[in-house]
């Protein structure tokens, strides 16, 4: 399974600057997506770039909450 890197919405960044970091430069995120989908311990670098399978690429997030570990 191929991953890639992906730029959030200026949105997504200024809510994840309100959560502590999982580790240095990043968090572990759930994300649940528009179609009702979620994908769960996701890394998200720098509050910025999001890291997810190729076959999540275009999906649009609904909502962003820090994973519980």
């Amino acid at each position: 399974m191929n991953k890639m890197r992906i730029k959030l919405e200026p949105r997504w960044t200024k809510r994840l600057l309100e959560f502590p970091e999982s580790g240095m430069g990043y968090q572990r995120v759930d994300i649940r997506l528009v179609d009702g989908r979620e994908l769960k311990d996701v890394v998200v670098f720098n509050a910025e770039e999001i890291e997810v399978p190729d076959e999540f690429a275009r999906a649009q997030i609904k909502d962003v909450r820090l994973h519980a570990a």
